[in-house]
């Protein structure tokens, strides 16, 4: 009987381990990467679809909370997120990578890295980021950007001594697709390719 009752205390105890431990992994599950309600991907990149406005779900708020960071509402420009590069490797300042793709068909758009803390990094170069009207541009309005510690021709965003970092793309306007698309935009995010790391 005692072992009956030891049994039944175990299996209990057992039991509310498991759906907290379940429970908290599936929360931060969703707090850091989102799913298909929340969210939308493309190769590294992650956009919030209701970021930034007041009916944004509890996830998606808890998410730029954490991060604290005050995201642009989604109803005016769409902000893509990337903490990690086409390959699925954590982006970290002791790596070289190279952004390319094409431009964003929008009325405006930039691009910016940021610490894990969610802040610029600080460079000699005093360069956090560029946009539409500061890229200079290769041939067929290509988006090719450098990202590394130490500078590279064109453009380049320097990580400096980093450690993880993120890259957030955001577009103003950005072309929707037709209704009904699986994805929302006739434009998909650029490939974020590790060059080499040290």
């Amino acid at each position: 009987m005692e072992g009956d009752a030891f049994g039944m205390i175990a299996n209990v105890i057992m039991f509310v381990t498991v759906a907290i431990v379940g429970g908290l992994g599936s929360s931060w599950y969703m707090i850091e990467r989102g799913n298909g309600m929340t969210t939308r991907t493309s190769g590294a990149w992650t956009a919030w679809m209701t970021a930034g406005q007041s009916d944004a779900d509890p996830y998606t708020r808890a998410h730029f909370v954490r991060r604290g960071m005050m995201p642009v509402s989604s109803a005016l420009a769409i902000t893509f997120e990337a903490v990690s590069d086409d390959s699925g490797e954590r982006l970290h300042s002791s790596c070289e990578y190279r952004l390319e793709g094409s431009e964003p068909p929008a009325r405006f758009w930039s691009i910016s890295v940021f610490d894990e803390d969610g802040m610029l990094i600080p460079n000699s170069a005093d360069r956090y980021s560029y946009n539409s009207t500061t890229l200079l541009r290769s041939p067929g309005n290509r988006l090719q950007i450098a990202i590394a510690r130490s500078a590279r021709p064109g453009n380049w965003l320097p990580t400096a001594g980093a450690g993880r970092f993120s890259l957030m793309l955001t577009a103003e306007e950005l072309e929707k697709a037709e209704p009904g698309s699986k994805w929302p935009w006739t434009w998909r995010p650029p490939t974020i390719k590790r060059v080499a790391c040290r």
